[in-house]
């Protein structure tokens, strides 16, 4: 071990370190924090002040995410307590009734975090796959006009969402695409598009080509050392794209707000407009924003392994 490494002013930078990052990780999560508490709160519980730290749960945004509701009438009411004494009434419908409320069917939250996944994961896929193909051909081939095409599709990133948010209305309404899945799709697959060919190409930049040139005079073809060579050693690269791709998919607000309106729209824009009789259903927001996340961790813990390098490009050992 370096001497300069144990020396105390070097441990107590160590310290300072990690109790800095400690305390910006807490900073950061603690809107999250807020989320999920608020999620099983009530209404009241949501909206007193000072906010309660110590409350009791209940799935009550959930029930106000998943369902729709009507205000029911004392016969109807009583009717429904006399079917929970009997214990024929759901979870929901119990809450429901307890505000005064009846379960008319389910909400558009459901339908609308499909679409978020159909189109979420096929952007993604597709920017990824096209994405790695252009830039193994950027890193291995001559290509005529290289940097000005790299630079050409990078400026595809350079201009904000809300910029190009009016021409892209105005094209999809000629094209028939305002308000449809494949719409949404080809939009977030060319805005991924540039990031993905950018990433991907650093990271395949860093393999060797001597490994294909000893493949190929194996007797493997151009395609079959890409399968079988390259792939491999680029797994962490591409599980990172995918990861950042699928981010932004999934998180897109200012497109799916103004290029779709019932049946392509996606969560986010829905979460944000969530209305409850006499106001915004502040739970059932902290309640959708929640399970909105949810996907995301999975996918990220899923590729966990694959998004630290585990080899060492850049030497070939004799």
């Amino acid at each position: 071990m370096r001497v300069d490494k144990v020396h105390p002013r070097a441990r107590a930078q160590r310290r300072l370190i990690a109790i800095a990052s400690l305390l910006m990780a807490i900073i950061m999560l603690l809107p999250v924090f807020v989320m999920g508490i608020s999620a099983f709160k009530t209404r009241a519980d949501v909206m007193s002040s000072p906010p309660k730290i110590l409350f009791k749960p209940t799935l009550e945004g959930f029930m106000l995410l998943f369902t729709e509701r009507a205000v029911v009438s004392q016969s109807r009411q009583e009717e429904l307590q006399e079917e929970a004494a009997a214990g024929s009434l759901s979870l929901f419908e119990r809450l429901a009734l307890e505000a005064g409320m009846e379960i008319t069917g389910p909400s558009a939250y459901v339908f609308r975090l499909w679409n978020s996944v159909i189109i979420a994961g096929i952007s993604t896929v597709a920017s990824v796959v096209l994405g790695l193909f252009a830039a193994y051909a950027f890193s291995r081939f001559k290509v005529p006009g290289k940097n000005d095409l790299m630079f050409f599709i990078l400026s595809t990133r350079m201009l904000p969402a809300v910029v190009v948010t009016i021409p892209l209305f105005l094209m999809y309404r000629q094209l028939g695409l305002h308000d449809r899945h494949l719409g949404m799709i080809i939009l977030y697959t060319v805005f991924n598009l540039s990031f993905s060919v950018w990433l991907l190409k650093g990271f395949i930049d860093e393999i060797p080509k001597e490994y294909e040139e000893a493949a190929l005079v194996d007797g493997y073809t151009r395609l079959q050392a890409f399968f079988r060579i390259v792939l491999p050693q680029a797994a962490s690269g591409i599980a990172a794209t995918t990861v950042f791709c699928l981010i932004f998919a999934w998180n897109e607000y200012a497109f799916a707000l103004m290029l779709t309106s019932q049946r392509a729209r996606t969560a986010p824009p829905s979460i944000a407009t969530m209305m409850g009789r006499g106001g915004i259903e502040w739970s059932a927001i902290a309640a959708g924003s929640l399970g909105f996340l949810i996907p995301v961790v999975i996918v990220t813990f899923a590729l966990r392994k694959y998004l630290l390098r585990g080899i060492t490009f850049g030497a070939i050992r004799g």
